[in-house]
């Protein structure tokens, strides 16, 4: 699987720098049952994401079947300034992985 990972980065009013993660992912919690073949649908989930600012992990987020379909994750980094480089990467319960990054607008 090919999951998109979109990234943005806005700037709040209280000085910190808001981080939005949006990930294209199924999270399957491995109850759900197929309509076709009345199967359970095998669980596949993000399990662990981090979010790195200019290198460093500013935050470790450890997912489960709970979270819904197409996560968005947003987080609050203090410090950042125009330009600098923030960077996502994941893993799932699949072993497939992923990520993107960008630059702080």
């Amino acid at each position: 699987m090919a999951a998109a990972t979109k990234m943005k980065t806005r700037a709040r009013d209280d000085g910190t720098t808001e981080i939005l993660v949006l990930v294209n992912h199924p999270m399957e919690t491995g109850q759900r049952v197929d309509a076709k073949t009345k199967e359970k649908v095998p669980a596949h989930f993000i399990q662990t994401m981090t979010i790195e600012h200019n290198g460093k992990i500013v935050a470790t987020i450890e997912m489960a079947q709970g979270v819904s379909k197409d996560p968005l994750i947003g987080v609050a980094v203090a410090g950042a300034k125009a330009g600098d480089k923030v960077a996502c990467k994941w893993t799932d319960s699949k072993s497939e992985a992923g990520g993107t990054d960008a630059a702080v607008a």
